[in-house]
């Protein structure tokens, strides 16, 4: 695990490098792909409010899975005695984020910015949809290197060091960061093949084959800051939200379409 980086004496977190990282290798490649110049300069400004999105409602949602810190920095509320300690109160509260609120915010921000720009959101979603399982791709990598987002403890796995009850040890733990990782790599792959070949309905498509992913992997997390609802965790209730609600439209698109 290594959390930072040090550069000119500063500890640069590995996960935000992993980020930039991320973001620039998309922009490179959607550069490429897109030859029109104002067309790409529309995308490019859609993705800056998408990225804005995606950071409030990424860690909008961790604070919401995590109520029971809300819980405590309410009832604990007297204790705190310096705005520095309120601070870092709110940093412990809205420290973390979800990859699903992430997601949500971005495409709900897009919506939003091609409603009010009179565009037509399918055709750019068409076009972004490839290169968000490419951004996770690194944002993975990142919580590989970072220490989060591990999997469960297993004898085929990597000497891992992980937080028990605050306590720092180090177990054989399944490198579920980077099979999830390999996977977002091989959507974008395919996902950017069918872009080539004119295919449409591709968000639809990374939607509905991620949310299986992300359910299937759900059962070898073994990080329990997640939030979890009768045996299944956050994540995996939003998967089947996102599943079913991705083949209600398809299927209702395929009979609109058939429709005489």
């Amino acid at each position: 695990m290594y959390q930072y980086i040090e550069i000119f004496n500063n500890q640069i977190p590995t996960y935000a490098i992993m980020v930039l990282i991320g973001i620039f290798t998309c922009g490179i490649i959607i550069k490429k792909t897109i030859k029109n110049e104002s067309e790409f300069n529309i995308i490019l400004e859609l993705l800056l409010f998408s990225l804005l999105g995606a950071f409030v409602f990424s860690h909008l949602l961790y604070f919401i899975v995590n109520y029971e810190l809300f819980i405590r920095f309410i009832t604990n509320f007297y204790r705190i005695d310096s705005f520095g300690m309120f601070i870092n109160s709110l940093k412990v509260l809205f420290g973390g984020s979800v990859f699903y609120g992430g997601l949500l915010g971005a495409l709900l921000t897009a919506f939003i910015y091609c409603k009010r720009k009179r565009l037509n959101f399918s055709n750019y979603a068409n076009i972004i949809a490839p290169f968000i399982p490419l951004f996770h791709f690194f944002g993975r990598i990142g919580c590989f290197l970072g220490g989060c987002c591990y999997g469960i403890e297993s004898k085929i796995g990597l000497r891992y060091p992980v937080y028990v009850d605050g306590i720092l040890e180090y177990k054989n733990i399944f490198p579920i960061q980077l099979v999830e990782a390999s996977l977002n790599m091989i959507l974008f792959v395919i996902l950017y093949k069918l872009y080539k070949k004119g295919k449409e309905n591709l968000l639809m498509i990374y939607l509905i084959s991620y949310s299986i992913i992300r359910f299937i992997l759900e059962f070898f997390r073994g990080d329990e800051a997640r939030g979890f609802l009768m045996g299944l965790s956050t994540s995996q209730f939003i998967s089947l939200i996102i599943f079913t609600c991705c083949m209600v439209i398809l299927i209702r698109k395929k009979i609109i379409k058939k429709a005489p």
